[in-house]
């Protein structure tokens, strides 16, 4: 998990999993070409979109290498003695250069598809799995329309956080985060504490693997935020006063009440001054 830094626009500080937006590149037929074991038609069907669907797979993989250095990718070159398996960065001279690769890739100056074509490497979006869907609440300084996937971390590649976007990394037991975001330990927003919650029972990374890979139906889930007695309540469907809440929020259109967007703010916000 990264931690966002304290100057972000929205939930500074939080600890979240490396994520950002589908960029034109990310949609393009080269793309798609680079993506093994899963078609543009199959990932729009399970995205609920007409087509256009493998580009949050594209991201998501691109995402992964900018925010976190992680690269999932296999080696597509059949002369190279590792074709087919997935990359290893663990020798020092492959670690520098993908560090380059990561640092050209977020300073603007190659494409991943770049660095694709010249380390002759093929996405793996055949063992990354769409599981969840969140909308960010109305109230919310910046809102985002976020798909969630998971995968498992390739073996010799260490995680590191961006230094810019992101300030702190840790692996973590998704009982334990979850333990720490309840003791006050870390800050986890409610869509990261429900992805948390779904994998907190497995016990191998192949046990979460095996249930991923059979989620074939995901709700799109859209909170809805209210203030009890100066508190920010998260309300997701299914919980008490959700259907109440969301009638009022449509009655209400647009318009935020001022101690609701206030509390918002403060909550979710930046945070520069704080340590």
């Amino acid at each position: 998990m990264l931690r966002r830094n304290l100057r972000s626009e929205f939930v500074a500080g939080a600890y979240v999993f490396p994520g950002g937006s589908v960029d034109p590149d990310d949609r393009s037929p080269a793309a798609a070409a680079l993506c093994r074991g899963r078609t543009d038609a199959e990932a729009s069907a399970m995205l609920g979109m007409d087509s256009g669907g493998l580009a949050f797979w594209v991201a998501a993989l691109r995402e992964c290498f900018e925010e976190a250095g992680v690269m999932l990718a296999r080696r597509g070159d059949p002369e190279h003695p590792d074709t087919g398996m997935p990359l290893d960065t663990s020798d020092p001279e492959t670690s520098e250069r993908f560090t380059h690769y990561r640092d050209a890739l977020n300073q603007q100056r190659i494409g991943l598809l770049d660095i694709c074509t010249e380390e002759q490497l093929l996405l793996a979006a055949d063992t990354m799995y769409y599981i969840s869907h969140w909308i960010t609440p109305e109230v919310a300084p910046k809102r985002y329309d976020t798909r969630f996937f998971i995968t498992a971390a390739p073996p010799g590649q260490i995680a590191r956080h961006d230094d810019g976007e992101t300030i702190a990394t840790i692996w973590v037991r998704a009982e334990d985060a979850l333990r720490r975001n309840l003791a006050g330990e870390i800050d986890l927003l409610p869509p990261t504490v429900t992805n948390l919650g779904a994998i907190s029972s497995f016990r191998s990374t192949a046990e979460v693997m095996a249930w991923a890979a059979q989620v074939t139906s995901v709700p799109t889930v859209l909170p809805i935020v209210v203030l009890v007695d100066g508190q920010l309540v998260v309300l997701r469907p299914g919980d008490a006063g959700y259907d109440e809440a969301f009638s009022d929020r449509l009655i209400a259109g647009s318009e935020m009440p001022s101690d609701l967007s206030a509390a918002a703010l403060e909550a979710w916000g930046p945070k520069a001054d704080t340590d």
